[in-house]
């Protein structure tokens, strides 16, 4: 047996020289992974056998390397949620907990306002389905349908819409679809669209992180030279998704804060178009609320 703590230590250096934000977190997550055990855990763990240590060793160089945490233990924790993730699919990040969580919370307003039990729900860009079995999971009674046009993504949706089935979950609907064509038979009917679309700029190609540009697929990220061409596609479908007095939420990236708002209000289709900031105090997410009475 090697002594574990001696063992994370050295490849938590390993990992900061490297560059890696958070090497000691990740270095658990690894160690963790390779157990058996939760992170928690750890503490009661006297240390690796020869074959872990090996194996963790690897999965220490792996992410050195900066192939993603997610992608080395094949998960991503998102509120209430463990999702797979692997290649072909974007990582989720905690910034868009915050979005979900405005929509958990206009739903349940949705519900004591206007009696809306079982409110309609579209998620746009799915991915590996975050925002759509978090609101499966969070809202009850919701019908949620979740639209990818990535049949690689879509396959990680179907692992996790799988496993939130078997946990006693609703059944969330996946369509292989773009964004700007989905579900034309739901036209009028939605009651909130949420989504998390690809929004870097094309110009912004040296600002992400490694394992971003190196490993989240390009489909996933890259929107055009001003980082809103996905946004402007989610706005046209929403406005002919929604119900009059629907809402929509759509995640951006922080330095959209004006631009992305500035693509709703410019369609005169919506009212209460605001920017919310997550967790950390950045830009992050605009919402909007179907006029009555507009052309679609």
């Amino acid at each position: 047996m090697t002594l574990l703590e001696d063992t994370l230590r050295q490849a938590t250096a390993t990992l900061g020289a490297a560059g890696v934000e958070s090497p000691r977190v990740d270095v658990e997550e690894l160690a963790a992974h390779v157990l058996g055990v939760r992170r928690g855990q750890l503490l009661v763990q006297r240390g690796f056998d020869e074959a872990q240590a090996d194996r963790f060793a690897g999965l220490v160089a792996e992410r050195a390397r900066r192939v993603p945490l997610q992608h080395l233990v094949g998960r991503a924790g998102f509120r209430h949620l463990e999702l797979e993730v692997g290649p072909g699919v974007f990582v989720p990040r905690p910034e868009t907990e915050s979005v979900v969580q405005w929509a958990v919370d206009a739903l349940a307003r949705m519900r004591a306002d206007e009696g809306v039990t079982a409110p309609l729900v579209v998620d746009l860009c799915t991915g590996s389905g975050t925002i759509a079995l978090a609101l499966a999971n969070e809202v009850p009674g919701a019908v949620v349908h979740a639209v990818e046009r990535s049949p690689e993504a879509l396959e990680w949706t179907k692992r996790n819409a799988d496993v939130r089935s078997t946990a006693g979950d609703p059944e969330t609907t996946l369509h292989l679809a773009d964004a700007a064509e989905a579900l034309p038979e739901l036209d009028g009917t939605v009651d909130l669209v949420a989504s998390n679309p690809p929004y870097v700029a094309t110009s912004e190609r040296h600002i992400p992180d490694p394992e971003v540009v190196d490993h989240d697929p390009g489909i996933a990220l890259w929107a055009g030279e001003d980082g809103l061409d996905l946004v402007r596609v989610v706005e046209a479908s929403a406005r002919r998704l929604l119900r009059p007095g629907g809402l929509v939420v759509v995640e951006h990236s922080d330095r959209q804060g004006k631009s992305a708002p500035a693509v709703f209000r410019a369609t005169g289709a919506w009212v209460e178009v605001a920017d919310h900031r997550d967790l950390a105090g950045r830009d992050r997410f605009v919402t909007a609320r179907r006029a009555s009475g507009q052309a679609r």
